[in-house]
């Protein structure tokens, strides 16, 4: 019995320590993401102009944000914040390059949203059809 105890403590200050690097990742992407979006309105601002290609990058900021912070809360990550982060970079990849892409990538790329977007759909019916039991462990 006394190896179960040991291992038991082990298994708590791994966990700990898991849990306390995953802390400091969300913490750097925190701030990287405040960096991102300061250089981002400085950009702006020198610029004097704002264009709805920036305007979708600072929603793909505060996404991140409201992804890391969900995290935080609930401890867990909806995999439906990934997809709309990734529609968005995609939105805004057709509206920044538009002018150089060929039809083939248009199409290719509006393929990927509609994509994503059925996903989407595919999950929150999953959701809503097949609600997640509630645990102990919540």
């Amino acid at each position: 019995m006394v190896g179960d105890a040991a291992m038991n403590k082990v298994q708590r200050y791994g966990h700990k320590s898991l849990e306390w690097v995953q802390d400091v990742g969300l913490l750097l992407i925190a701030i990287f993401t405040v960096i991102a979006m300061a250089m981002e309105v400085t950009t702006m601002v020198a610029a004097q102009t704002i264009t709805l290609a920036d305007l979708l990058l600072l929603f793909i900021y505060l996404e991140v944000f409201a992804m890391v912070a969900m995290y935080l809360d609930s401890g867990k990550l909806p995999v439906r914040m990934p997809l709309y982060i990734a529609m968005v970079a995609l939105a805004r990849y057709l509206i920044l390059d538009m002018k150089n892409l060929d039809t083939w990538r248009i199409i290719g790329i509006a393929g990927a949203a509609f994509l994503i977007a059925m996903a989407i759909l595919a999950v929150r019916y999953g959701h809503a059809r097949y609600p997640y039991k509630e645990t102990d462990d919540s």
